[in-house]
């Protein structure tokens, strides 16, 4: 067991906790309800969620250490352990291991010398496998302190990480410029991003993510005519019509008093008159 309590942070590193703490908390109706973000700024302080943060977290909050630490330990975001200043998740979900994420995770642990969740000996590089990042347009999607390094191979990815591990310019694929783990945790805790352009240096989501959008707002379907558009589903009127035509074509007419697929009544053991649902009076009757 570690010894207890936990060493406070020194005199001057606890003020500018404080005072940072402070602005985080106003934010909130609940001093409570700062926590997360509170956890991610003593990250930004040692890189990591040390036993000294969890109870300056505790103390500010009025909680109990137990607490902290059970929050502390649920969020994957959270470190647990000293680690790199670049921490490297390579996508290993569905899309990505199947276009190569599982070869280059695999070529990145021999490349580095490291296990997942392990940092390189010069404290650059933490690997680790992460799970969805949402860019599965790019797929294998690389991230290095959440931004994307989209569409890698085994040799690009070890090209990338030489140089991280060199101190060399490395640029995202899209989003704002890189920058240390322990900055990107001040960021997560709410304070902006003072860096020039950094903010507007942002990126979007590749086509094939925007297509359900395209649709929902009526525009027509990439690679198809402006015929082919799916028509925003209406209100439906007292009397059943309206909705959405039933191939979505805007120039079809659903046919009197049927509503859409989406919002008609449903045949159910509740809905028939026949065969009435509910719980029998004795067993067997």
């Amino acid at each position: 067991m570690p010894a207890l309590p936990a060493p406070d942070y020194p005199v001057d590193v606890r003020a500018r906790l404080e005072a940072d703490a402070k602005e985080v908390i106003a934010r909130y109706p609940g001093a409570r309800s700062a926590l997360l973000p509170l956890l991610h700024l003593v990250q930004a302080e040692e890189g990591h969620v040390t036993r000294t943060g969890i109870r300056f977290c505790a103390e500010l909050l009025d909680l109990t250490t137990a607490e902290v630490t059970a929050v502390s330990t649920f969020y994957s975001m959270y470190r647990r352990k000293a680690s790199g200043d670049y921490q490297v998740g390579v996508c290993t979900n569905t899309l990505c291991a199947v276009m190569g994420g599982d070869a280059i995770f695999e070529d990145l642990k021999e490349h580095l010398g490291v296990g997942n969740g392990e940092t390189t000996e010069d404290g650059a590089v933490t690997l680790e496998h992460i799970e969805c990042n949402a860019a599965c347009d790019f797929a294998p999607v690389v991230m290095v302190n959440w931004e994307f390094f989209d569409s890698q191979t085994p040799q690009s990815a070890r090209q990338l990480v030489d140089d991280l591990r060199a101190g060399r310019t490395v640029r995202p694929t899209r989003g704002a410029p890189l920058c240390t783990f322990q900055e990107t945790a001040r960021m997560l805790a709410g304070f902006p991003d003072e860096r020039p352009g950094a903010v507007e240096a942002t990126g979007g989501a590749g086509p094939a993510s925007l297509i359900g959008l395209r649709l929902a707002k009526g525009e027509a379907a990439p690679g198809r005519g402006a015929d082919h558009v799916i028509a925003p589903r209406t209100a439906q009127t007292s009397d059943g019509a309206g909705g959405e035509p039933p191939s979505g074509h805007p120039a079809e007419e659903p046919p009197a008093g049927h509503p859409s697929s989406h919002d008609a009544p449903q045949q159910t053991a509740a809905s028939d008159d026949q065969h009435p649902a509910g719980p029998a009076a004795e067993e067997g009757e």
